[in-house]
């Protein structure tokens, strides 16, 4: 039976899943060199701008899919985390006008949380992969 907690997981999980592989995807056709200077700039080596660009490309299609939720969110809790400390904490809540502030990254670290710690989500192939034994 579905429960409407998994229903709202579902929602959760396809959403945080498109936001991230638009994220990956354009930092591959913005450049990703671009974006390997700019994680320089920041002190970070370039290569892990194309690690980040992957994990949000491959990690938005596999949650899009419902597969391996848990490693996928905790991995975008890590970037977010990053992200937010290191970009965005400087620009405040709302931003400061030239930049915006930390409130999506935010929101999108709570809700990677979320998913990191519930048990499932309806129509995930997680699911079908790893049943439970109270299924």
């Amino acid at each position: 039976m579905i429960r409407s907690n998994e229903i709202g997981a579902t929602i959760l999980r396809v959403f945080l899943g498109i936001t991230f592989f638009v994220h990956g995807l354009a930092k591959f056709q913005g450049g990703i060199a671009n974006t390997a200077g700019f994680f320089e700039s920041l002190g970070f080596p370039g290569f892990s701008a194309y690690v980040v660009a992957l994990i949000e490309l491959i990690g938005g299609i596999a949650l899009i899919l419902g597969i391996g939720t848990r490693i996928v969110s905790i991995l975008f809790v890590l970037i977010l985390a990053v992200a937010t400390v290191k970009v965005k904490l400087a620009a405040g809540f709302l931003g400061n006008g030239q930049m915006a502030g930390y409130e999506l990254d935010l929101a999108l670290l709570v809700i990677s949380l979320y998913l990191a710690a519930i048990n499932k989500s309806f129509l995930a192939l997680d699911n079908l992969l790893f049943r439970s034994k109270d299924a």
